[in-house]
């Protein structure tokens, strides 16, 4: 009886274990498939049109708007700061180190 118990207590530590692999399988493809997916574009014209509705130079904060829209695929909501919702929009700097992106 007690062997039959500890056959039981081992097959059941087995199947817990193989299920466990399976899963972490499973998490491992479907983050390989999301990395693997290209970046997806957004409207940039219209999304930096937004970003500088407020500016006092309306066409120099667009075009550099666009730069960065189209290296980051990505800009900040609202018309001014937010740059933590997009690090590769703020991470970017003029020759001389000031922000490119308004």
């Amino acid at each position: 009886m007690a062997m039959i118990t500890k056959f039981l207590i081992a097959l059941l530590f087995f199947s817990l274990l193989v299920l466990q692999l399976a899963e972490a399988d499973h998490d491992t493809v479907s983050s390989n498939l999301a990395a693997s997916s290209p970046p997806t574009k957004i409207d940039c014209g219209s999304a930096c049109e937004a970003r500088c509705q407020l500016s006092s130079r309306p066409r120099l904060c667009k075009r550099a708007c666009g730069t960065c829209c189209s290296r980051c695929s990505c800009v900040p909501p609202g018309t001014a700061g937010n740059y933590d919702a997009c690090p590769c929009y703020a991470s970017l700097t003029t020759h001389g180190g000031r922000r490119k992106c308004p």
